[in-house]
């Protein structure tokens, strides 16, 4: 177990640096990209990697491998649902370039389905219910999710700036994995298996928030709706980590 603890450990530093570097747009990160992107799309990536590192740096300084199950479904979805695109891409479209990307996915699935068959024979320490606000915000977060998701997949302009239509399903995709992460943690309401989920939201939310604030001053008009949605959901969901990470004398950090 110890072994696996360092291991997640070191992976949540990896991907934080990846998320840094998509971030800020350095080579070493968008390089792996599949295809080039603009900065608003390499932010968004940036953000995703930095709510996996949070969540992978917290269950890896806790020791709590009970909580491993949710991230573990997050990425087999993602790594399932991106591994078809890319084959569609690669066998359909004649893009064999688009080969290698299926089979890294390929890989990220099998390596995600594995931790989670492995991973949820283990018992969380601590059995503290899930308090019933954050069970109705997941609630929430997966039917959003799950819309935007499909929206996505089918290249519907959701977003608050214009997509690169192949970003588009792969954004698609990762809203499916990670409607399966919130819904994992509503299935089995215990507190570990939603602090991963606040603390992965947070990171998201204090990646995107400025930007996208800053973003009304050159929002086209036809994304103005969608930049006060995604805006709202940001502060909605920030508002409930921060007051169940931090306030909360029930969940709070130290309780």
């Amino acid at each position: 177990m110890k072994q696996i603890r360092i291991a997640v450990f070191v992976g949540g530093w990896v991907i934080l640096a990846l998320a840094i570097g998509f971030i800020f747009q350095l080579p070493f990160a968008t390089g792996i990209w599949p295809w080039p992107d603009g900065r608003l799309s390499y932010l968004f990536i940036g953000s995703i990697l930095a709510a996996v590192s949070a969540a992978a740096l917290w269950i890896g300084w806790s020791g709590e491998l009970g909580a491993l199950p949710a991230g573990s479904l997050n990425i087999f979805v993602i790594g399932l649902t991106t591994l078809v695109y890319f084959l569609h891409l690669a066998l359909q479209q004649d893009r064999p370039e688009m080969l290698p990307y299926g089979i890294a996915s390929l890989f990220i699935a099998i390596a995600g389905g594995a931790s989670f068959l492995w991973s949820r024979r283990i018992p969380l320490r601590d059995s503290r219910p899930t308090p019933r606000l954050v069970r109705v915000s997941f609630g929430i977060f997966i039917a959003s999710l799950v819309v935007a998701g499909v929206a996505l997949i089918f290249r519907l302009p959701i977003f608050p700036w214009a997509l690169n239509p192949d970003s588009s399903v792969i954004f698609g995709c990762i809203f499916i994995g990670d409607a399966f992460y919130f819904l994992y943690g509503l299935l089995y309401p215990r507190w570990h298996n939603a602090l991963g989920q606040l603390l992965s939201f947070l990171a998201y939310d204090l990646v995107l928030i400025v930007p996208f604030l800053l973003l009304f001053k050159t929002v086209q008009p036809g994304y103005l709706l969608n930049l006060v949605l995604y805006v709202a959901v940001l502060l909605y969901s920030g508002a409930i980590a921060v007051y169940f990470l931090f306030i909360d004398s029930r969940t709070r950090f130290g309780a």
